[in-house]
C-alpha cells in the first residue's frame, strides 16, 4: 500500500502504543484530548492525515467509557481529516464478554461496541483473543485478532521442568483455547468438571478430568478479571494433589483486589500480556507481564502492506488440525 502509514495513541494504554512506534520505526501521531468542566471531550489530530493509513490504538482500561468515548470521537476527526483508512488497535474490546442474551430484555452489548466503531468511522480492527469465536461476527468490517498463545507459549519454554507440567482449563468451556498451548508446547492436557446445584449457585468444581497429582499444574484463560475463578480452581487443583500452580492470561483486568487476593493464593506465577496496563495498586510479585507490543507492530505492518496476518502466528508455530 503506498498510502502513509500513521499510528495516533489514545489515552488508555500510551507506553503500549510508544512500544509499537519503536517497533514500526515511526514517529507517534500528535495529537490533543481535552477533557472540559461539563465533562465533554474534544480531540484535535495535529498533523495532516489526508489520504494516510491510519491507526488508532485504545484498549479497555479505567475509565472504560471514557476511553471507549475518547476512541470513536478520534476515529471521527481522522475520518473528518481526509484519513485514506482508519483501523481501531483494541487489544481488548470494551465488553466483549457481553457477546449472547443469556437473560431476558439485555442488550447484546460486544455487537453495539461493533456498531459504533462502524458508525465512527472505523474500517477494520486488529484486536487479541477474542472472549469467543461468535464476537467477531458483531463487526461490519474486517477483524484480525491475534493469538496471545504464541508470545505466552514462548516464554513457558524458558522454564524449566516442563516434562511434569499439566496444562489445566478451569472449565470446559477452555478446552478448545487450552488446546492452542497443548500444541504448542506439546503438554498433557486437564479438564476441571464445574456443576450447578440450583440456579442461584455459583458453579462448583466437582471433579478433575485428567492427573495432576505431584505435577505443576498450569491454568490457562483467556484473562482474569477479579481472580476469583483462578484462586478456586489453583486451591480444588492442590487438594488433587497438584504440587504447584501456574497460571497465564493474555488480558490482566484485574478488578477489585486481584492482585492481593492473588499474593494469598496457593498460585506460584501468573503469566500475562500487557494488552491492559496494570496500575500500581494491581501490581504483584507473582505477576510476570510479557509485552505483545511486537506483534502488533508486525501486524500492523502486514495490514498496511497487504500482506497475510494470519501468517505471523501460524507459519512459525503451526497448531493441529482437528
Amino acid at each position: 500500500m503506498n498510502k502513509q502509514l500513521k499510528v495516533f495513541s489514545g489515552g488508555s494504554h500510551p507506553e503500549f502504543c510508544k512500544s509499537i512506534c519503536r517497533h514500526l520505526g515511526i514517529e507517534l501521531g500528535k495529537s490533543t484530548t481535552v477533557r472540559f468542566s461539563n465533562e465533554n471531550m474534544m480531540v484535535q489530530i495535529e498533523e495532516n492525515v489526508r489520504e494516510c493509513d491510519v491507526f488508532v490504538v485504545q484498549t479497555s482500561a479505567s475509565p472504560v467509557h471514557e476511553n471507549l468515548f475518547e476512541l470513536l470521537i478520534m476515529i471521527d476527526a481522522l475520518r473528518s481529516a481526509s484519513a485514506s483508512r482508519i483501523t481501531a488497535v483494541m487489544p481488548y474490546i470494551p465488553y466483549i464478554r457481553s457477546d449472547k442474551k443469556d437473560r431476558p430484555r439485555i442488550s447484546i452489548t460486544a455487537r453495539l461496541v461493533a456498531d459504533l466503531l462502524k458508525t465512527a468511522g472505523a474500517d477494520r480492527v486488529l484486536t487479541m483473543d477474542l472472549h469467543s469465536a461468535q464476537a467477531q461476527g458483531f463487526f461490519r468490517m474486517p477483524v484480525d485478532q491475534l493469538l496471545g498463545a504464541g508470545p505466552i507459549c514462548d516464554r513457558l519454554r524458558q522454564e524449566e521442568g516442563r516434562e511434569n507440567w499439566v496444562l489445566v482449563a478451569a472449565d470446559a468451556g477452555e478446552a478448545k483455547d487450552l488446546g492452542r498451548y497443548a500444541n504448542r508446547l506439546d503438554l498433557p492436557m486437564a479438564i476441571i468438571d464445574k456443576r450447578r446445584d440450583g440456579d442461584d449457585e455459583r458453579p462448583r468444581a466437582v471433579s478433575l478430568i485428567g492427573d495432576v497429582k505431584d505435577k505443576v499444574a498450569v491454568i490457562v484463560d483467556d484473562e482474569i478479571a477479579s481472580g476469583g475463578t483462578l484462586i478456586e480452581a489453583a486451591t480444588f487443583l492442590k487438594e488433587k494433589g497438584a504440587d504447584k500452580v501456574l497460571a497465564t492470561a493474555t488480558h490482566p483486568i484485574f478488578s477489585s483486589n486481584a492482585a492481593e487476593r492473588i499474593d494469598g493464593a496457593f498460585i506460584d506465577k501468573v503469566f500475562v500480556t500487557d494488552t491492559v496496563p496494570l496500575r500500581a495498586n494491581q501490581q504483584s510479585e507473582k505477576v510476570e507481564v510479557i509485552s505483545v507490543a511486537k506483534d502488533f507492530a508486525e501486524a500492523i505492518s502486514r495490514i498496511h502492506d497487504g500482506r497475510s496476518v494470519s501468517e505471523l502466528f501460524h507459519a512459525k508455530k503451526p497448531m493441529k488440525q482437528g
